[in-house]
């Protein structure tokens, strides 16, 4: 497979497509695995805290590659960096399914982590080039389809283990599958190379002008100033992210007196929510612009927090969690759109490097929700996401330029 090969096949809807089942396949690779954990715990006998050291081996290892995706990629090309990468991720999933010694089964996880990053970076790459193709906003539905693939993913591996299928044979069979499909995405997203360079040319000509009167870096440090205000964009989306992952159930159920089984859909609130969002994002960005539908998706963001510390009454949580998810929805696309376009970095550097800084912020956001509230209480921590929308929206404000739409 050649990324710059001509294919008089290939049109904006095949290749959007094409990174759509991208999006999706990476979503289901991993996600299949989940559901499966209390098992895995159980089997190597391990206590809460170490079970908790053995998961951080996936981020961990997703933060050891992510900062070599651009140079992946601009070696092999997006599309041969996502298929052989894939099959990579599918390859380590299955040898943790296959592992029966813990550190195996730990060494698999960091290996799938390193793959998944670098097939992250991949795949927003060519999304960000299928976006410009096309000439409309493509980003958010790229995500939420991502969405859809954990989801999917997740209710293969649980069907499985309800099933009482051999782990070791779900993941061998699961990952040969999905290792495929990722192979037919690669070929139906490809972006001829008359295309791509004619892409090229319009953004280096952007940046030749934007150099010329003076607002564009003209030394790659400089491109630092113009990246880091973008990865703090993306962080304070996934922070909203992580927070209903680690703290919604426990905060709807001693903070807002939630029955248990309501407790338990703080988390599905925001998600579905956040999945609502992505699907409305793109309409919404080419009608108002990126800059503007960030820069209130921050300001959503914001009040959603302020009504989950503020609600007398769990429903009125439950509509903050909402809100706070339908606001984040359209923070990382963005992000990752703003990044490919710095410049004074090489393709895909951009990317990588966002990906890369976004998943270290993945380890402070709950141990600070944790320091505050021990500090304070669990309801003063829930302002966290509530700065973190007001950051967001400072930063669409001065950093996202709003492009009309042809």
């Amino acid at each position: 497979m050649v990324d710059s090969a001509p294919r008089t096949s290939a049109t904006p809807g095949r290749a959007r497509a094409g990174v759509a089942l991208m999006f999706f396949t990476n979503g289901v690779l991993f996600s299949t695995l989940l559901p499966r954990y209390p098992e895995i715990k159980s089997a190597f006998e391990l206590s809460n805290s170490q079970f908790g050291l053995l998961v951080v081996a996936f981020p961990a290892g997703a933060m050891l590659a992510a900062g070599f995706g651009g140079r992946v990629i601009r070696r092999l090309g997006t599309l041969r960096t996502n298929a052989i990468g894939s099959a990579a991720l599918a390859l380590a999933m299955a040898f943790a399914g296959l592992s029966d010694v813990v550190w195996l089964f730990a060494a698999a996880l960091v290996l799938a982590g390193a793959f998944d990053a670098i097939v992250d970076a991949a795949q927003n790459v060519q999304a960000v080039v299928v976006e410009q193709w096309r000439g409309r906003s493509v980003m958010n539905s790229f995500h939420a389809l991502w969405s859809v693939g954990a989801a999917t993913g997740g209710a293969i591996g649980a069907g499985a283990a309800a099933a009482e299928v051999d782990l070791g044979l779900q993941m061998v069979v699961n990952g040969a599958v999905w290792a495929v499909v990722a192979l037919l995405a690669c070929r139906l997203a490809i972006v001829p190379a008359p295309v791509r360079a004619e892409l090229r040319a319009a953004e280096e000509q952007q940046h030749r002008h934007a150099d010329a009167v003076g607002v564009a870096p003209r030394r790659r440090g400089l491109a630092w100033r113009l990246l880091l205000p973008l990865v703090l964009l993306a962080i304070c989306g996934t922070l909203v992210e992580d927070v209903a992952n680690n703290w919604a159930a426990l905060y709807l159920g001693r903070e807002a007196g939630a029955p248990t089984v309501v407790a338990g859909l703080g988390l599905t609130v925001a998600l579905g929510a956040q999945f609502v969002g992505r699907l409305l994002g793109d309409p919404m960005t080419d009608r108002w612009g990126r800059g503007s539908i960030a820069r209130a998706g921050g300001l959503v963001i914001a009040a959603g927090a302020l009504l989950i510390v503020a609600a007398p009454v769990y429903p009125l949580a439950l509509a903050g969690f909402a809100l706070a998810g339908f606001g984040c929805a359209t923070l990382v696309p963005a992000a990752f759109a703003a990044a490919a376009a710095v410049p004074g970095l090489p393709e895909g550097t951009g990317i990588a490097l966002l990906g890369w800084l976004m998943r270290i912020g993945f380890l402070a956001t709950s141990p600070a929700v944790g320091w505050l509230s021990d500090l304070t209480s669990l309801r003063a921590a829930m302002l966290i996401p509530f700065v973190a929308g007001l950051v967001a929206a400072l930063i669409a404000h001065t950093r996202l330029v709003d492009r009309a739409r042809p």
